[in-house]
């Protein structure tokens, strides 16, 4: 049946409707591991340095703003690969047999339209909590000892840059990858419905 349904439907459809689908399952899985592979990196630096600053009480300055920013960068990863499933439910609107059901090309264009903006907001949380996670480590890095310092004190071990650190830098990069992926999807997506 799918055959016959592909040859009434217009080429443009047909192709637009094809290019939907591969696009957004490609965009939402991509999307989905990177982001599940950084929220448990975000999880485990964030309860390895609360356990840090328990015994130090004294609070890192990579937790700060940076940890916030990466935060809001990573939910805003979920909307965009949940935004991408939608992609692939707009493709299977637009193979409809009837016309009357099938979106209007303005829909499509709103609905990349949603997914750019989300993407491009999430890019831009992800180069804010990049900044205050560099500039925290940078301050770090000026703290530690230089060639072969003796420490004397116990709290002087955390002006160290740790692996929990690293870890806060290796998820905020995967988000932002991920958010690479949905801004290249919807542009993708744009030419598409603009080559009719």
């Amino acid at each position: 049946m799918t055959g016959e349904l592909d040859y009434s439907l217009p080429p443009a459809v047909r192709r637009i409707a094809s290019t939907f689908r591969l696009i957004g399952w490609i965009s939402f899985w991509a999307q989905i591991v990177l982001s599940v592979v950084s929220g448990f990196l975000l999880l485990f630096a964030i309860s390895g340095l609360s356990f840090r600053q328990a015994d130090s009480n004294q609070s890192s300055p990579g937790t700060g703003a940076g940890l916030f920013f990466a935060t809001l960068a990573l939910f805003v990863v979920f909307f965009s690969a949940y935004w991408a499933f939608r992609y692939t439910r707009l493709a299977r609107k637009l193979r409809s047999s009837r016309p009357d059901a099938r979106p209007k090309p303005k829909d499509a264009v709103r609905a990349i339209q949603v997914g750019l903006i989300a993407s491009l907001a999430g890019m831009l949380l992800t180069q804010l909590g990049a900044g205050a996670i560099v500039g925290a480590l940078i301050f770090k890095s000026f703290e530690q000892p230089t060639q072969g310092g003796v420490i004397l004190s116990p709290t002087a071990v955390r002006g160290f840059i740790t692996s929990f650190d690293l870890l806060i830098v290796q998820a905020n990069t995967n988000t932002s990858i991920a958010h690479f992926v949905g801004i290249v999807s919807s542009l993708w997506l744009s030419r598409a419905v603009n080559r009719q």
